[in-house]
């Protein structure tokens, strides 16, 4: 049986290149003479094509000629829409609301849509449409979608409760009472991208997430400024296995979010917190104490595995409150933060009262360099 499928797999590719041409280069159909060999058969017609070449052909071509080639004939429709899983419309600069119309009742595999956009187009017509058929979806790109409404939330929230990612970031007419019903059905979400999103993400809506998305790990809040410690907290404790948050922006919030990470994430390892100015040390020595905590609960049962645990990327940029003390324990706390040239994952920009912070290598390398003899003027 696995020498069969490996011939089949050469002869797959010795007539793959052939059969481009007949399909997408204009080849005549309905004679030998533009026919391609394949175990014995000859193929002229475009429903000879199998179907396994047929979805290898699609897999290597751009989306827009997917749907161009899903209209060759009724065959290929047919292929194509049962075998397509992933599709991104983002090229369609101007017609994508009319797009979607037509492609979402016949593409009802779809995992993956990505729908971004640089100008708005998509109307919540079309993503009631994409609701209706498309049952499987599981990765859902709406950014910068700003004529979406609620209307759109409580669609995906019934047609689609597989969702584990969903980035409406800039979707600014979303409000919280639509992102909360959306949780209430869209339980599986693992990625949400909200940032942007200054009516829909507020502490009731966090309230939500945190009541309904337990298995939620990267969550996106930037510039999100009504959203606060309640809102935060609800998260902790409700959402555990959290392991990327950026709160860039979200002014309202105070160590209290913070300690609530702190207590309940042990699985953090980025966070944002940006221009986040009530951030005091307290915060950073709540993240010290915890992390000197979890390493000791963790030694028997994850032995060699701690110094892969805790924050390895933290943005505390704007955060004038904080001290060189207590941003010097955090950083020899977690060995993954680094202030060395090119591997910048603790960014203090415009602290300037935290020039002194310095990870260990970038003490080992200032230690070497001057343990070198300087030359004789």
């Amino acid at each position: 049986m696995a020498g069969e499928g490996k011939a089949r797999s050469e002869d797959l590719n010795l007539c793959f290149e052939k059969l481009m041409m007949l399909a997408f280069g204009g080849g005549k159909t309905g004679s030998s003479e533009g026919g391609v060999k394949m175990e014995g058969a000859v193929i002229t017609e475009w429903k000879d094509i199998p179907v396994e070449l047929l979805l290898r052909i699609v897999s290597l071509v751009d989306d827009r000629t997917v749907i161009m080639a899903s209209g060759v004939c009724s065959g290929w429709r047919d292929a194509i829409c049962m075998g397509l899983t992933h599709l991104c419309l983002s090229w369609c600069k101007n017609n994508m609301n009319n797009l979607v119309l037509s492609l979402a009742p016949k593409f009802t595999k779809l995992q993956t849509l990505v729908l971004r956009q640089d100008k708005p187009q998509l109307e919540d017509h079309a993503v009631e449409t994409i609701a209706s058929y498309c049952h499987d979806l599981q990765d859902l790109d709406l950014s910068k979608s700003f004529k979406l409404s609620d209307l759109s939330l409580y669609a995906l929230a019934h047609g689609c409760p597989n969702l584990t990612k969903l980035n409406i970031s800039g979707c600014t007419a979303f409000s919280d009472d639509g992102l909360e019903y959306l949780t209430e059905f869209c339980q599986k979400l693992k990625f949400l991208n909200l940032c942007g999103c200054v009516k829909g993400a507020t502490d009731r809506a966090l309230q939500g997430i945190g009541r309904n998305c337990s298995q939620l790990q990267t969550l996106n809040l930037g510039w999100c400024e009504n959203v606060g410690d309640v809102g935060v907290m609800s998260l902790a404790y409700g959402c555990p296995d959290l392991r990327t948050l950026d709160l860039c922006g979200c002014v309202c919030i105070t160590d209290d979010s913070v300690i609530a990470l702190a207590n309940r994430c042990p699985h953090l390892r980025s966070l944002g917190l940006y221009y986040c100015r009530n951030i005091t040390d307290r915060a950073m020595y709540s993240l010290v104490h915890n992390r000197v905590k979890n390493k000791l609960s963790m030694w028997e049962s994850m032995k060699g595995r701690c110094d892969e645990e805790g924050l390895s990327r933290l943005n505390i940029s704007q955060c004038t409150a904080l001290t060189p003390p207590a941003v010097q324990a955090l950083c020899d706390s977690f060995p993954a933060l680094h202030t060395c040239s090119g591997r910048h994952s603790l960014v203090m920009s415009g602290c300037l009262n935290l020039t002194s912070v310095h990870c260990v290598c970038a003490v080992q390398a200032h230690r070497s360099a001057s343990s070198f003899p300087h030359p004789a003027h």
